[in-house]
């Protein structure tokens, strides 16, 4: 958490996240993204330079393009819409953070994939399912599937997440609920898979969080960033393979290689690896937004 903004007297932190800060302003919570880094489920010592502006500015990017599709939480990122108390803390909010409406956080991460890649593809080789679907024999690392599977899990207030199947999360909540996450989901990675698709990014799969407002779903979090995201570069996408990503598939790839345990304290990064990562953000914030930055 930021010194400065901890300091505030009006603002109280209500929750702290791997990589974001929540703080309640009333009806309304101020999201500030900060540059920490974690895979795993662990947070690592070191920052990314940046990260938390990029994260920010495509979740923005986003939240402004899907409104067709479904309503979400955005209000604005502009820090002059932000309480006059804010503006002290001007430069560091800057890019980095956003005031949404607050709602009441429906507790599972809807995740879709397009392609077999990740936890999907260790499970497909243990039992040839995935998300306790059965899958057709003999598929490939990275293969596309015939259609998108919709592979929800729950959302742990602490620990691992665990991956339920869509047929759970219907014994666990309101039919309609479900079948609106599962349809909304589906329907905003289409929109973003063709859209990349036309920039030479293969969108693997993603993973969506939603809240309700008196009776309506709206989308909340974040949205189609390289934290919630698999991005492959078309260029090297080859089914059987692990194509060249812009995510922090980066990191998790360093992370195996050395043998790490996956189990907190989490290793110092390397400048290398902190650097490339930086770099892969970077390139997916430029292509999905149109901005050719590449200092803030």
């Amino acid at each position: 958490m930021h010194d400065k903004l901890s300091s505030l007297t009006i603002v109280k932190q209500s929750w702290q996240g791997k990589v974001r800060d929540i703080y309640d302003l009333g009806d309304n919570l101020l999201i500030v993204t900060s540059d920490r880094i974690s895979a795993f489920d662990v947070v690592f010592p070191n920052l990314i330079p940046d990260k938390g502006k990029i994260l920010n500015q495509i979740s923005v990017h986003y939240f402004k393009t899907t409104r067709e599709i479904i309503q979400n939480h955005f209000i604005s990122d502009k820090i002059e819409d932000y309480p006059v108390e804010m503006l002290e803390y001007a430069d560091y909010l800057k890019d980095r953070s956003m005031l949404v409406r607050k709602t009441r956080v429906i507790p599972f991460e809807c995740i879709v994939r397009g392609y077999i890649t990740g936890s999907a593809w260790s499970e497909y080789k243990k039992t040839n399912t995935v998300g306790g679907m059965l899958m057709p024999d003999h598929m490939q690392e990275s293969q596309k599937f015939p259609h998108p599977l919709f592979t929800p899990s729950t959302k742990a207030e602490s620990g691992h997440d665990e991956n339920i199947s869509y047929r759970e999360m219907l014994d666990r909540m309101d039919e309609k609920i479900a079948t609106t996450l599962k349809n909304k989901t589906l329907e905003i990675y289409n929109h973003a898979h063709e859209m990349l698709s036309k920039h030479n990014i293969v969108l693997a799969d993603t993973k969506l969080e939603f809240g309700t407002l008196e009776s309506e779903i709206i989308l909340i979090d974040e949205v189609l960033t390289p934290d919630s995201s698999r991005f492959w570069d078309m260029a090297s996408y080859e089914i059987g393979t692990t194509p060249l990503s812009f995510d922090k598939q980066y990191i998790r790839d360093y992370l195996t290689e050395i043998g790490w345990n996956k189990q907190p304290p989490a290793p110092e990064l390397p400048e290398e690896i902190v650097l490339k990562t930086r770099e892969k953000y970077m390139q997916a914030y430029n292509i999905i937004t149109g901005d050719d930055r590449t200092e803030w």
